[in-house]
């Protein structure tokens, strides 16, 4: 084939090692959950990841850190070790990384990079050793300290982001000669004689410096996402049995409740709820009772499985509510174990569920004492 129809390989070299100390912070800023769901290194990943020509991302990482554990999760090979210096960090991650045609560096503390962006970025890669993301100055410049010295012509200035892309091969050469202290690897490139274009960055872009940004990232994810709430409802009859599960509680009672899995009632309306909000239809879609797999099952699996769903479409459970109605056995000594089962298997705090009973003052089947009943609510926000 001719080298001009070869595809090219293309590694994203993803740099995680910095503290963030400027960002505050109980953690590294690229560990932070922005608007309470994925990290800025989360984002990232998701960015590359899903783009079609970039065939391998590594991340450069203190070991034993939080990355290991995210990188487990998305299935990709683990950490490289980091240096002293952002500058160490990415000749490592470029000597430990052999085998690709291009490589795009890019700051895991910026979680926001377009697929456009990087596609820029690549395209010009095509003419040039090496491409920068960058916007324009466009406020006036004074140069100062407490009273203002001079202006600065803002002519030909530039912000930087990344990702910056470069021919393999010309980037790991400049890094191995390179001197200490280069602001980032375009100017290692460019110091080496390398040709380095500009292309279009992105305001959305920025990079997670200062308390301020964390604000500014968590305004615009809730910006992006929609409020939806949806209700539950299930019933199930009383049998022969010495206990029922409700909410994930197992209750000793004179009776059990008919089912085809564990007739938790509490636990089917909680899982139709959830899955209303995200249009995802009912339990019986996804667990059919006529499905011998589900017979006797724990309802636990349910409604993770619903939650589950929830995540992997970047929604966050906000809110959950659950009335049950019978005329025993009494809710009220099991609540607070009810309330805590539901926070652990949705994996949030036990603040956000609420736990009700009421009766039907003696009327209806529930209040023959023939079985029981159960409606949810559900509070999701997602991605509009």
């Amino acid at each position: 084939m001719p080298q001009s129809m070869t595809r090219l390989r293309t590694l994203a070299l993803i740099l995680a090692a910095g503290g963030g100390q400027r960002a505050g912070g109980d953690v590294p800023k690229q560990y932070r959950p922005l608007n309470g769901l994925k990290n800025a290194l989360q984002r990232s990943l998701d960015a590359f990841c899903s783009h079609p020509a970039v065939d391998c991302v590594r991340v450069v990482s203190a070991l034993g850190g939080p990355s290991e554990a995210i990188l487990a999760a998305y299935g990709l090979e683990p950490v490289l070790p980091g240096g002293a210096t952002r500058q160490d960090s990415a000749r490592l991650g470029l000597e430990a990384s052999p085998g690709f045609d291009r490589v795009l560096i890019h700051d895991a503390a910026r979680p926001f990079v377009s697929a456009a962006v990087i596609d820029r970025v690549l395209a010009a890669l095509d003419r040039f050793d090496g491409a920068i993301p960058a916007l324009p100055v466009v406020d006036s410049l004074r140069r100062g300290r407490e009273t203002v010295a001079e202006e600065v012509n803002r002519t030909g200035l530039w912000r930087v982001q990344t990702p910056q892309g470069f021919r393999y091969d010309a980037i790991l050469a400049a890094h191995r000669i390179a001197a200490n202290g280069a602001t980032d690897d375009a100017e290692v490139l460019r110091a080496a004689g390398g040709t380095i274009a500009i292309v279009d960055g992105d305001e959305v872009n920025f990079k997670l410096t200062t308390p301020d940004d964390f604000v500014r990232a968590d305004q615009m994810l809730a910006a992006a996402m929609l409020s939806r709430t949806a209700s539950g409802f299930d019933v199930h009859r009383f049998g022969p049995g010495d206990h029922v599960w409700l909410c994930g509680v197992k209750l000793p009672h004179s009776h059990g409740l008919i089912g085809h899995s564990d007739a938790d009632a509490g636990l089917h309306a909680l899982t139709d709820a959830l899955l209303g909000c995200i249009c995802a239809g009912d339990i019986g879609q996804h667990f059919p009772p006529t499905d011998p797999t589900w017979r006797g099952a724990s309802s636990d699996r349910f409604v993770k499985y619903a939650a589950d769903l929830i995540r992997a479409r970047g929604g966050v459970i906000d809110h959950v509510d659950v009335t049950l109605i019978c005329e025993r056995p009494k809710i009220g000594p099991h609540r607070d174990a009810m309330r805590a089962r539901i926070a652990d298997l949705l994996e949030i705090v036990v603040e956000c569920v609420s736990v009700k009973a009421t009766t039907t003052e003696g009327l209806g089947f529930t209040g023959r004492g023939e079985g029981l009943a159960a409606q949810a609510m559900a509070t999701v926000r997602s991605p509009r």
